[in-house]
């Protein structure tokens, strides 16, 4: 029952990885350990519907996230939507860029920044 429980959320997240493709994928408060349980690093934009900077950054998210694919992570939460992450990481501020890898935070970015600040840090952790 175990193993094939396992397999179904195998291929659940793989469905979840190709629907994605290219796309900033929503980590909710449910999906945050499935979705960050790999070795690659892991971009994770906190961020809220009302916030200016946040839409500011937002394009540049989704572009990270068709230049990154494959080889990296992003992922956007809704920090009105999914309070348990936000508090999990004490975001305080948004926007809020962490960038995470093997389950530690390696790089924290807050407010909005170029895309080449963001690269950089991605980077770094390839």
């Amino acid at each position: 029952m175990k193993k094939e429980l396992s397999l179904q959320l195998i291929k659940f997240i793989n469905f979840l990885i190709l629907i994605t493709m290219g796309k900033a994928i929503e980590i909710t408060d449910a999906n945050f350990d499935e979705i960050t349980n790999t070795d690659k690093p892991i971009l994770v934009d906190f961020w809220a519907e009302w916030c200016g900077p946040c839409k500011m950054i937002g394009p540049v998210v989704e572009e990270l996230a068709s230049d990154y694919e494959g080889k990296a992570v992003i992922g956007k939460v809704d920090v009105d939507s999914n309070p348990n992450t936000s508090a999990k990481f004490g975001i305080r501020s948004i926007p809020t860029l962490l960038v995470i890898k093997n389950g530690k935070i390696v790089e924290k970015q807050v407010g909005a920044v170029p895309k080449s600040v963001l690269t950089q840090k991605l980077d770094a952790h390839l």
